[in-house]
């Protein structure tokens, strides 16, 4: 039996195996599954990602499957019922900034535009592919998730900044960062040539 080469950020914790190997780099287009993602990456800001994805399904219970529409219109009451869950981060900024998101998500549509092709537009519509050798190699902003960032910002869009943004742009497979020794690489510059 071979073992594949992986990233060595995914360890061997066989959630993060499986998000490594399914989703992180694959290019996303779908507007809520962007939102979402969005979303999660900035309740990541100051935690790991592992936290994160092993809260992931409660976020997804708690937030009505990451809806827009529904977000937008949360009350004071829905807030302070999302900071007493112990499934999710209880953090009132994010909480309060992901509602603001939402309408910001919202007001983004209603202009014409939808939000992935608002968010690829800093590629071009395509994916970046990078050659990282080892982790050292990585960025943690990049003029494209910079530009990125202040765009969400202007928007009205919440905890966005550059290495939020940048993260968010691996995620969603708008740069493909798997190192050239992971399995993964050749796969999602694949997906990326699409």
């Amino acid at each position: 039996m071979t073992t594949e080469t992986r990233c060595p950020w995914c360890g061997t914790d066989p959630l993060y195996v499986a998000y490594h190997d399914h989703e992180w780099g694959v290019p996303e287009t779908d507007d809520r599954e962007l939102f979402e993602k969005l979303v999660l990456d900035g309740f990541q800001a100051g935690l790991s990602w592992i936290t994160i994805l092993r809260k992931r399904d409660n976020f997804r219970a708690a937030f009505d499957n990451f809806a827009p529409e529904l977000i937008a219109a949360y009350s004071p009451q829905k807030i302070e019922s999302l900071m007493q869950d112990s499934g999710i981060v209880r953090n009132r900024a994010k909480i309060e900034g992901t509602v603001k998101s939402a309408r910001a998500w919202l007001d983004l549509r209603e202009s014409g535009q939808s939000f992935s092709d608002f968010l690829w537009q800093f590629t071009d519509g395509r994916t970046l592919q990078n050659s990282l050798k080892s982790m050292t190699d990585a960025q943690a902003a990049t003029p494209e998730s910079t530009a990125m960032s202040k765009a969400l910002k202007q928007r009205g869009f919440t905890f966005c900044g550059p290495t939020i943004t940048y993260a968010f742009m691996q995620a969603v497979g708008m740069v493909n960062d798997h190192l050239v020794t992971c399995y993964r690489h050749s796969d999602c510059a694949a997906l990326g040539r699409r």
